[in-house]
């Protein structure tokens, strides 16, 4: 039986509430918040900015050689992490509905599955750690002491997702958001390799119909028992 890592998983679905979710749990436990969904999205969007083929894994495993992604810490429980690639801050491109679904891709890609799970394990060597993502539950780190998993019906992260676009300025449209939506669960769930799905030992969660609030609550009541 592997030794148990002092780390909270939580994941799920887009659109479910997650980073918000981790950054106000990290706030509470005093953990560090790795947002994995960011790391996909930043290099989606470096692949995307270097024209290569998604089809070719040993160009984008070279290209991947090139690459310094670094996350900058979230400025509050409000704000996302940021992401530098090559230095260069990215933290705003990445955070689109059409990057949501380029990371989708590339997250079906073993060369880059590969990098980033190291990556992410690296962060949570030493514990202390809120991952949040689609399989850092499953895979990045199966020995975590406490899982969770989000879920909520489509048309509600939809809307949140669509709310949270417009709050930042930006154009959207909640049925294309939909849309995309569906169509992302569809590929994280059907994809080959480390497939969105509840790890046999998380909790879920269905936060259709509870607040952030509530959410976190019910999160820390688990936590603080385990500790």
């Amino acid at each position: 039986m592997l030794e148990k890592q002092n780390i909270i998983t939580i994941d799920g679905p887009a659109g479910v509430g997650k980073s918000t979710v981790s950054r106000m749990v990290a706030a509470a436990t005093g953990f560090t918040y790795l947002d994995t969904g960011a790391m996909y999205r930043g290099v989606g969007l470096f692949l995307q900015d270097n024209a290569v083929d998604l089809q070719d894994q040993q160009a984008i495993g070279k290209l991947l050689q090139t690459l310094d992604l670094q996350l900058l810490p979230a400025s509050g429980v409000s704000a996302d992490v940021g992401v530098l690639i090559n230095n260069r801050d990215v933290s705003l491109e990445i955070r689109t509905p059409a990057m949501s679904m380029v990371a989708s891709d590339v997250s079906a890609l073993a060369v880059v599955r590969d990098y980033l799970t190291s990556m992410q394990r690296s962060y949570g060597e030493r514990g202390g750690v809120v991952a949040e993502g689609r399989d850092t539950g499953t895979v990045v780190f199966p020995a975590a002491a406490f899982k969770f998993f989000l879920d909520a019906e489509p048309e509600e992260r939809a809307r949140r997702r669509y709310s949270q676009l417009k709050a930042k300025g930006m154009d959207a449209d909640v049925e294309e958001i939909l849309a995309m939506t569906l169509l992302r669960d569809k590929n994280d769930r059907e994809r080959d390799i480390a497939p969105l799905a509840q790890a046999e030992d998380a909790s879920l969660i269905d936060t259709t119909d509870i607040n952030i609030e509530k959410v976190v609550s019910l999160i820390l009541q688990k936590v603080n028992k385990g500790l």
